[in-house]
């Protein structure tokens, strides 16, 4: 081998095009959809949109992943009416992307949007009811709307889904 070899091979590299796989794994940004925010102005929960992939966000924690975000929408409106119901002051705001969904679906199923999404938020609360008839079983939709009234009580100024990369507990 010759002792140039090395540099040889070093140059040939450098001149060579950046290939795609190592660009592939770049983080993408998260782009938010609807903020859950308490009436000083901090995020409780969140929706955001990374690459395809819908992601839910609450106390600056991910908690979980979907292709279809409305449901995480429901839940989110549903934390907001549990909130309310106890004095506080929310508010939840959403992209007219987010809207444009919730319109589509609604109209396949012959209702508006705000009825489409009353009988989601609907499924929340009887499973709360359920919960209650049950002695005390928990529901796994309760367990994850106690775990975000929880956490809205919990100071959240970062709580944004552009925190993707920690790590859920649990």
């Amino acid at each position: 081998m010759s002792k140039q070899s090395k540099a040889k091979r070093d140059k040939r590299k450098k001149q060579q095009p950046k290939r795609p796989i190592q660009r592939l794994n770049a983080q993408q940004p998260v782009q938010n959809h609807a903020v859950l925010q308490n009436e000083e102005g901090q995020v409780v929960a969140a929706i955001g949109l990374q690459g395809t992939e819908w992601l839910l966000a609450i106390g600056g924690q991910t908690m979980g992943n979907a292709d279809n975000p409305i449901p995480m929408l429901a839940m989110l409106k549903h934390l907001s009416n549990v909130q309310e119901k106890e004095g506080r002051k929310v508010t939840l705001e959403y992209s007219t992307q987010m809207q444009q969904m919730i319109d589509d679906l609604a109209a396949e199923e012959g209702k508006t949007a705000d009825e489409y999404l009353a009988q989601l938020v609907s499924e929340f609360e009887g499973v709360d009811g359920e919960d209650e008839a049950a002695d005390g079983d928990a529901a796994a939709g309760t367990e994850v709307a106690a775990d975000a009234a929880d956490a809205a009580d919990a100071p959240a100024a970062d709580a944004t889904p552009a925190d993707a990369d920690a790590q859920p507990k649990g």
